[in-house]
């Protein structure tokens, strides 16, 4: 697929993006402390069901589960060598799940550390983490690459000038708060602007809080930038229950709601983040897509 290509995509109507593979992951007996990547190799059927719950549910975009598996996530497991190889199958398995009905997104994620001269990670080094695990994405088949939660506009450069060559659409995402600040500095409206500058087919935020509180964000991304808007929020704020786990504060027809004030403020593709099960989902398409 062709930067133009998704761009045409998303004139035509709202894409619906996945939920939160992540915690659905959780859900379906994953334990903390593994490595996500070669669990879901050892259950391959747990991903399966999950994403073939987020297609039934109205999906037309899934994610490959690789937000972690770049070299420096994946040395805490001692798996650094292996990130052509796990990318591949990840990649694989989504593929064959889609079975050619959704697009399938290659997946990566802020790399954890500010670049210098704010911090001590080197542009150079930041460039060669996404660039392996971009070429293992591209090369597995992904249809499309998404950069998610970044946390500042230095490393949505290095992902950006990764993937340059590569011919595959790159949709970026931002973590930021409910004012447009950014953890490592700048706003997103900047942050939007610059990475249209640079490429990016589509631009806007994820992850952080609920879509209450991103109304204004969109408004300002939308007013930035001529690319499509992305709006992938949490199912609202975490609450701790009694085993120590995060229950999110929105049902799925309250976050739908509010999606669909998102969508009217400018987010053109639309999805869930931390909390959104496929019921999330499934109420956010009957929200945005005309029977």
């Amino acid at each position: 697929m062709t930067r133009k290509e998704f761009q045409d995509l998303a004139a035509r109507g709202p894409v619906i993006l996945d939920g939160a593979t992540g915690s659905e992951l959780r859900a379906a007996g994953m334990p903390v402390g593994v490595s996500p990547e070669r669990w879901i190799l050892e259950h391959p059927q747990v991903l399966r069901n999950i994403q073939r719950a987020y297609i039934d549910a109205g999906s037309m975009v899934i994610y490959v589960p690789t937000f972690s598996a770049n070299r420096l996530s994946l040395r805490n497991f001692g798996l650094e060598g292996e990130v052509r190889e796990l990318n591949a199958a990840l990649t694989a398995l989504s593929k064959e799940t889609a079975g050619g009905r959704v697009l399938v997104a290659g997946d990566l994620s802020t790399l954890g550390r500010p670049l210098e001269p704010v911090g001590e990670m080197p542009y150079g080094e930041a460039y060669g983490v996404y660039r392996e695990q971009m070429e293992a994405l591209a090369s597995a088949g992904a249809d499309l690459l998404t950069v998610e939660t970044l946390m500042g506009m230095d490393e949505a450069v290095a992902a950006l000038d990764a993937a340059a060559d590569l011919g595959l659409p790159v949709l970026c995402s931002f973590s930021a708060e409910a004012d447009g600040s950014l953890l490592f500095g700048g706003n997103v409206r900047e942050a939007a602007a610059m990475v249209q500058e640079l490429g990016a087919a589509a631009v806007g935020v994820n992850c952080s809080v609920g879509p209450d509180q991103l109304e204004s964000v969109i408004r300002a991304i939308r007013a930035a930038v001529d690319i499509p808007v992305i709006a992938k929020p949490n199912a609202g704020l975490p609450v701790m229950d009694e085993r120590g786990q995060a229950r999110y504060s929105m049902g799925p027809e309250e976050f739908a709601r509010h999606m669909r004030n998102l969508v009217n403020a400018g987010a053109g593709i639309a999805g869930g983040c931390c909390g959104a099960a496929p019921a999330y989902i499934r109420q956010l398409a009957a929200e945005l897509i005309a029977p």
